[in-house]
């Protein structure tokens, strides 16, 4: 029920339409009986035939038969979109906003590298699976699940601690071992060779956490982490760029974490160590810039931004309240859907003005021939009944271009199909 800006613009043009196009009959019934003193039956003929095929019933059409084709071949498509505005602002889109964990990545952090050095893989990662299994941060599951994964006993742990920010420390088999970042080890006086610093540092710039893991005074080991992009993201980001959209990343990583998944990626604009209360703002300051922007996210703190934005779009996967927060929810857990979703709006938009265009281009050509202007040279009129045929092809047109539109299937989406 919701009328796209474009469906007011029709609307504003039919009451200006409907005045013109009674004083153009009235004029012409005017000139035929009055100045040219043709028979009343002519020239009431002639009014007869402008005012019906000037019904704007083509007009009235116009929009809406495409805007509901339009939307329920979005559903159709695991695309929902929940009002015809959204519809016209997508096509008008210069920015594309992207939440990063659980939108553009899995928002499942995984172990990706093991480095033992003071012992074997398998030991080392049971021993940390050990101490970890005490806690209930996200990299701390990860560990565990990799460990459970490769069938492994966990060793047993006593006395853990958690020391906020740096890491975990607990007792194995008698030795005190340390988890967590190069401050946990800096504040312990465990010193490492620099060929390890190295190996943490390029793994950093891969866009991973580095976890260490000590005991008895040695780096024992690295872990690193990361949170795997999902399989469509790439594609879709280059998609997004396919578009003539300016494409940028939201996170709360470390800059050099961000910068490196950002590249892995194909995406030039990043926000980094941005608290998610600031996202909202951080689109704000896009508009600001005269941007026209969307935001796609999918978790409870991306609700201001999804509501500031332009567009928002809630991945279908995500919170209720990103989903009530965005004008577009996609079904499946897929960024094509995101492209798709825009290309499909740019088409129901084009589909609209080429509705409005036959519309005026039928009144445009026939209502000089019903007025008679071909009378006198080749003695051609427009009876009635054929303006009445006339306006029908009209409505006919504009609808079955708008049904055509349930045929069609966003190049994102045939691309994944195939």
């Amino acid at each position: 029920g919701s009328r796209p800006p474009i469906q007011r613009i029709a609307d504003t043009v039919v009451s200006y339409f409907i005045p013109v196009i009674l004083a153009i009959a009235i004029l012409a019934f005017i000139v035929w009986y009055v100045v040219i003193g043709n028979t009343f039956l002519f020239a009431f003929s002639t009014l007869i035939s402008i005012l019906v095929i000037a019904c704007p019933c083509a007009l009235g059409l116009a929009t809406p038969t495409a805007v509901t084709v339009g939307i329920g071949r979005g559903a159709e498509l695991g695309i929902l979109i929940k009002n015809g505005e959204a519809l016209e602002i997508s096509e008008k889109l210069t920015t594309i906003v992207f939440d990063k964990t659980g939108t553009l990545t899995k928002g499942k952090p995984e172990v990706t590298d093991t480095l033992a050095i003071g012992l074997d893989e398998n030991s080392l990662l049971s021993l940390a699976a050990g101490v970890e299994k005490n806690s209930q941060h996200p990299l701390a599951e990860a560990i565990v699940k990799k460990a459970q994964e490769r069938g492994l006993m966990l060793r047993e742990s006593v006395h853990f601690d958690t020391l906020g920010g740096k890491g975990v420390v607990a007792e194995v088999d008698g030795r005190e071992v340390l988890i967590g970042n190069r401050t946990l080890l800096k504040e312990h006086k465990i010193a490492y060779a620099p060929e390890q610093e190295e190996q943490i540092l390029k793994l950093e710039h891969e866009g991973k956490t580095v976890i260490l893991i000590a005991f008895e005074g040695v780096l024992q080991g690295i872990i690193a982490i990361a949170d795997a992009l999902k399989d469509t993201t790439q594609q879709a980001i280059a998609a997004f760029k396919k578009e003539k959209l300016a494409v940028v990343m939201i996170t709360g990583d470390n800059q050099r974490t961000a910068a490196a998944i950002a590249r892995q990626i194909g995406i030039e604009h990043v926000l980094a160590e941005v608290l998610p209360q600031d996202k909202a703002n951080a689109v704000k300051r896009l508009q600001e810039q005269g941007q026209k922007v969307a935001f796609v996210g999918d978790g409870i703190n991306d609700a201001p931004a999804m509501a500031q934005a332009d567009v928002g779009i809630a991945i279908g996967s995500g919170t209720d309240v990103a989903i009530e927060s965005g004008e577009i929810v996609l079904m499946k857990d897929d960024l094509l859907d995101a492209v798709a979703a825009l290309q499909l709006s740019r088409k129901v938009m084009q589909r609209i003005k080429q509705n409005l265009f036959w519309a005026f281009a039928y009144n445009a050509a026939l209502i000089p021939v019903a007025a008679g202007v071909l009378y006198p040279l080749f003695g051609i009129t427009f009876k009635p009944e054929l303006a009445g045929f006339a306006m029908a092809m009209s409505s006919v047109t504009v609808v079955t271009l708008s049904l055509l539109l349930k045929k069609y299937m966003p190049p994102a989406q045939a691309s994944h199909h195939t």
